[in-house]
């Protein structure tokens, strides 16, 4: 009582906007479990009333042993205590605790599969919802809060079923064994005892109301002061090199101290539930006491009956507190599963095609016709965009932020779909596609370059999960990658960290061009692979590139426009419309958007060549 899983559960209880359709809702998952759940149920009514019975028992032995000793004090020397009888009823109370442990340990086991299992289920969902749910929800989502649904939210949910649950009916199960108790062996006595019930229960409910106001402060600030410590642990460089080292301890020490206020206050009010609660148990021990003494002075009631009623005034508190407690952990349950069921119910991408169509070779031909699009639907981006782009082209794609430039590469590949209009490989519409199969046909090279966890070699061949050792080091050659990953103490087998920063940025954008080399894509998007490198690796990198667009139709995104002049077209952007489209020379040639950007690139860089 007030401490254990009890403790954790005055926390902030988080309520859910729709609790009893929720709780139906995760009820169903326990469907299926409906035979294991009902012998939980037996279990928990069986261990529990062995050890409801216990003093009642204990009681026989006592009043077996009072009454032999007030024969002998009453001048009856002869008299014998019945140690037989006494040592049957001591051997009958081992023989109940035992039984009691049994069913309790059967109990937690099945319970434990149950609750494993139903949550492994819920996992499953969750992992094949997030495969199916379009690019906009991840753009919308932060990562954190979806690993949080994902983690946190499924742990919740699987604590409470595997632990508070059947604590609530062994709860539920002891009050109302104890109470049944109480009124067989004395109806009045169960009233004094009783006389307690609502100072515990108002003492209760103060103190949960309280300090959950405070444990809500206490989570909130320690989100405050995770985000922080992330934050300046993460930019660290940063902080050190504009000098705001002062400022950013000032900032900690300032969200500590709240920190420190809200959870001393939040530990004190929930620590102080269990002192009261003894006091209060304390002062129905003595009435208890007192009453059972007259009681039994009077010939109303043997002493071995007020013995376990004593016992059992000492316990009926404690289950109002465990159901107290499990109602919090209830609630924040339930407003996690919510959680949970929103992230099962969000929007998925449209279904495939019944009659998707398969290209068998296909050629990277793409045809934009017409094509209409808006992350909004009020506020179009893309209107009547026409695009024809033949097998083998290079199509350079420049113009401001915010032009639309990497939408049109999400379009194309279909992580958002169109509102009107047509995009086609080879002739075939994509919406005719699977995605999948639409997607093996690109290849990409992004400006933040993706890589795990684990070995080069690894990372290499997830571009082609059944490549051979030849294979990998071949597309490592034509990456340009081969040389320094040699150079590596452990070369192939090099293992990466998490974010992979015991390699260079270029050496890691040479292993995802080596990843999509492998690949063998037949169309390559490169969005602004070059953008984050030095002069020198862009160059290494341009090779690599070059040698990897060679008889690809190619989709290059770029800032630096001294890397796209040999484009086959040239689209310039600007505000979602493509306004101008040539080769760089045609563009040059004329008064173009894309002359003065050009310009003003050429002119920047020849004014910080002369300063040097």
């Amino acid at each position: 009582m007030g401490g254990g899983r009890f403790a954790g559960a005055m926390s902030p209880s988080e309520k859910p906007k729709d609790f009893k359709g929720t709780l139906l809702r995760l009820t169903s998952y326990l469907k299926p479990k409906k035979v294991q759940l009902i012998i939980v149920l037996v279990m928990s009514i069986l261990s529990t009333a062995f050890m409801i019975v216990s003093p009642k028992i204990m009681g026989l032995a006592t009043t077996r042993l009072f009454d032999g000793v007030m024969e002998r004090v009453q001048g009856n020397p002869e008299a014998a205590i019945d140690f037989d009888y006494i040592f049957n009823i001591l051997l009958a109370l081992v023989g109940l605790y035992i039984f009691s442990f049994i069913f309790g340990f059967a109990k937690q086991y099945i319970m434990a599969d149950v609750a494993q299992k139903t949550v492994y289920q819920m996992r499953k969902e969750v992992k094949g919802k997030l495969s199916k749910l379009p690019l906009k929800f991840f753009d919308s989502k932060s990562h954190g809060e979806i690993l949080s649904r994902v983690t946190n939210d499924v742990d919740t949910i699987s604590q409470t079923l595997q632990q508070s649950l059947t604590q609530l009916i062994t709860a539920v199960v002891t009050l109302v064994g104890i109470l049944v108790m109480m009124i067989v062996i004395s109806p009045l006595m169960t009233l004094v005892c009783l006389f307690i019930l609502p100072a515990s229960f108002y003492v209760t409910k103060k103190i949960t109301t309280r300090s959950r106001k405070y444990f809500a402060g206490q989570q909130k600030k320690l989100g405050e002061l995770n985000g922080h410590v992330e934050e300046m642990f993460t930019g660290h460089k940063i902080v050190k090199a504009f000098g705001r080292e002062k400022e950013a301890i000032e900032q900690f020490e300032d969200v500590n101290d709240k920190l420190y206020d809200s959870a001393w206050k939040a530990q004190f009010m929930s620590g102080l539930l269990m002192p009261l609660m003894t006091f209060i148990n304390n002062i129905g021990y003595v009435i208890v006491c007192v009453a059972g003494g007259v009681f039994v002075t009077s010939g109303m009631l043997p002493i071995g009956d007020v013995q376990a009623l004593i016992q059992y005034s000492k316990q009926f508190t404690q289950p109002i507190s465990q159901t107290a407690s499990i109602a919090n952990i209830l609630q924040s349950t339930i407003a996690a599963a919510e959680r949970v069921f929103e992230l099962l119910d969000e929007s998925e991408e449209p279904k495939e095609d019944v009659n998707a169509v398969q290209i068998p070779n296909p050629k990277g031909e793409v045809s934009f016709e017409k094509v209409e699009f808006g992350y909004k639907k009020d506020e179009v981006l893309f209107d009547d965009m026409n695009i024809q782009v033949k097998q083998g082209e290079t199509i350079a794609i420049v113009g401001p932020t915010g032009a639309g430039k990497t939408t049109l590469v999400n379009l194309l590949m279909r992580f958002y779909d169109i509102n009107s209009g047509k995009i086609t490989v080879d002739g075939h519409d994509i919406q005719q596609l699977k995605r999948g199969d639409l997607r093996k046909i690109f290849g990409m090279v992004l400006q933040d370059t993706w890589l795990f966890n684990g070995t080069i070699r690894d990372n290499i061949a997830y571009g082609r999960l059944d490549a051979t050792e030849e294979d990998i080091i071949q597309a490592a050659k034509a990456a340009h990658a081969d040389h320094f990953i040699r150079t590596l103490p452990d070369g192939y087998d090099t293992v990466l960290n998490e974010e992979a920063s015991n390699i260079s940025q270029g050496q890691k954008q040479l292993i995802t061009i080596a990843r999509a080399v492998l690949a063998d894509p037949t169309i390559l998007i490169l969005d602004e692979a070059t953008s984050s490198v030095d002069t020198r690796t862009e160059e290494i990198i341009q090779k690599a590139m070059s040698q990897l667009m060679k008889g690809r139709t190619s989709f290059v995104i770029a800032h630096r426009l001294s890397t796209i002049r040999n484009a086959d077209m040239i689209l310039v952007m600007k505000e979602g419309k493509v306004i101008e489209k040539g080769t760089h020379q045609e563009l040059m040639d004329q008064e173009s958007f894309y002359r003065g950007l050009y310009n003003s690139q050429f002119t920047g860089s020849e004014l910080v060549s002369r300063a040097g």
